[in-house]
């Protein structure tokens, strides 16, 4: 087994939003890219453990959201890394679709009202586009583990499962009050948007059930298995029909998204 350093890259103070890199002796990959303009963050990250953006042989984004795929377009430019995605998200990345999002309370309905979650990024086509359930092994970019499709979150959410017993897991699960924040990073919490907690629930108990040790998300973290078991013990018992009721697009064109990503 490789030796595996996961490098935690704060693109905003207190966990509130992650990107991760992957570094081994023969490889390097990012697990997303923060909201628009995070390259700046990622580099200063890499340069601090002796890497730079020609290290990254692959960029992983877990999901459409703009904290997760908002730099992504800027960081391919600076590292000529492939991007690796969903197809069920294709759109989203590409923003000829508005994204739609399903809260799980009031922070999320909160949260939406704020222009955080529509803040527009650089579209992009992912060069290497998962289909179905399909999984993609990462020993091809130096790093032991698989990419694996989960939905639950986003129809083309999607996790890295490391040999490591590292799971990657982006916003399948939070942790935190306001999700991160300064108080109990180590008590799970639903993030403010989640299009099927039964099925986020079963993909946690699966990975739990394969061997996953430490979960790494997006916002607060990283939990270890009896948080994440009583989290997802927690989702299985909300009916899916809860959150399908408040499910709602962003409200943005998406002619004028679509131009956006052709232009920018």
């Amino acid at each position: 087994m490789f030796k595996t350093d996961i490098i935690t890259v704060p693109i905003l103070p207190f966990g509130m939003v992650n990107a991760h890199v992957i570094s081994t002796d023969t490889g390097c990959i990012l697990i997303d890219a923060g909201i628009p303009g995070s390259e700046h963050k990622i580099g200063k990250a890499l340069a601090r453990h002796g890497l730079a953006f020609r290290d990254i042989k692959l960029i992983v984004v877990t999901h459409a959201h703009t904290d997760h795929a908002g730099s992504a377009a800027q960081v391919r430019a600076l590292s000529g890394a492939p991007i690796l995605a969903h197809q069920d998200d294709a759109d989203f990345y590409s923003r000829k679709t508005p994204m739609t999002y399903c809260t799980t309370g009031w922070v999320g309905k909160l949260f939406l009202k704020t222009p955080v979650p529509h803040e527009p990024y650089k579209g992009f086509v992912p060069d290497l586009m998962m289909k179905d359930g399909e999984t993609v092994n990462l020993l091809d970019f130096g790093v032991e583990g698989i990419v694996r499709h989960t939905g639950g979150h986003t129809p083309g959410s999607i996790v890295v499962e490391l040999a490591s017993e590292d799971i990657m897991v982006g916003d399948l699960i939070a942790s935190g009050i306001l999700i991160g924040g300064m108080m109990f990073k180590g008590r799970a919490i639903r993030p403010p948007f989640e299009d099927d907690p039964a099925i986020v629930s079963r993909e946690l108990m699966r990975m739990v059930e394969a061997g996953g040790k430490r979960f790494h998300m997006g916002h607060g973290g990283p939990l270890e298995v009896p948080e994440v078991m009583r989290h997802a013990s927690a989702l299985a018992k909300i009916g899916r029909h809860q959150c399908a009721s408040d499910c709602r697009h962003t409200g943005e064109d998406p002619q004028s998204l679509r131009a956006l990503g052709e232009t920018r």
